[in-house]
């Protein structure tokens, strides 16, 4: 029979059972779980799991970080015919590839980010690309040039957004010395940043070959660009 008061509420005596009641369980429950852990077997299945756990962390960490750099570099790029046979023999007459000073610029250092977030936001993408070499989508000359301005439009819509983010990797406006260039770059260089010019603004081709249809392509995604950002 509940103990009440007057009113049929419960009375404070009845209340502060309750109250002990549940503090009781409530320490009885921290008593239980403490015992496991203290106990030997317990204490020891814990301590394998965090070792086991963290030796597997370990190893997903270092095959992750394994897997993408072996799939960051040059050698690794061009083992798709798709890219030997089109870009990259265009790209080895460049001065990207050959130059009096022997400094090259591979694949990666134009096309991976060096940040490691958006390094791995890059390779997700990239697995599109996989599909398409898996599929035969540009597995010719003929269908690689048909598909040339999209793909550069890519290219070029990527570096607009990032501010030329991977050509700053190696030419930063800040660290030019504009006395030591030719006029006519030293000139156009002060422009651009006096108009907020990014590097893909005017240095397209300079890699690759340019599709016919570069100036419309570009001009029609630099009005994409500019709709988008609701200018």
């Amino acid at each position: 029979m509940t103990d009440t008061n007057g009113n049929g509420a419960p009375s404070a005596g009845a209340k502060n059972g309750a109250n002990e009641a549940q503090g009781v369980t409530w320490r009885g429950r921290v008593r239980q779980v403490w015992r496991f852990i203290a106990s030997p077997h317990a204490t020891a299945a814990l301590g394998t799991l965090v070792v086991v756990g963290f030796a597997t962390g370990i190893v997903f960490w270092g095959s992750f970080n394994w897997s993408m750099e072996m799939t960051n570099n040059q050698e690794f790029c061009v083992t798709c015919h798709e890219m030997e046979q089109n870009v990259f023999r265009e790209y080895r007459e460049t001065s990207h590839y050959s130059n009096r000073t022997g400094v090259r610029a591979t694949c990666p250092d134009c096309h991976v980010p060096k940040n490691w977030f958006h390094k791995v936001a890059r390779k997700i993408r990239a697995s599109a690309e996989l599909y398409h070499h898996l599929v035969g989508s540009i597995d010719t000359r003929e269908k690689f040039e048909a598909q040339r301005v999209r793909l550069a439009t890519n290219v070029w819509r990527t570096m607009k957004e990032t501010d030329s983010r991977e050509c700053r990797n190696c030419h930063n406006f800040d660290f030019m010395d504009y006395t030591l260039q030719e006029s006519r770059a030293s000139r156009r260089h002060q422009e651009g940043i006096d108009d907020g010019r990014t590097c893909i603004d005017c240095h397209k081709g300079v890699a690759h070959t340019l599709p016919d249809e570069a100036y419309d392509a570009w001009t029609a995604m630099q009005a994409q660009l500019e709709a988008d950002a609701g200018h």
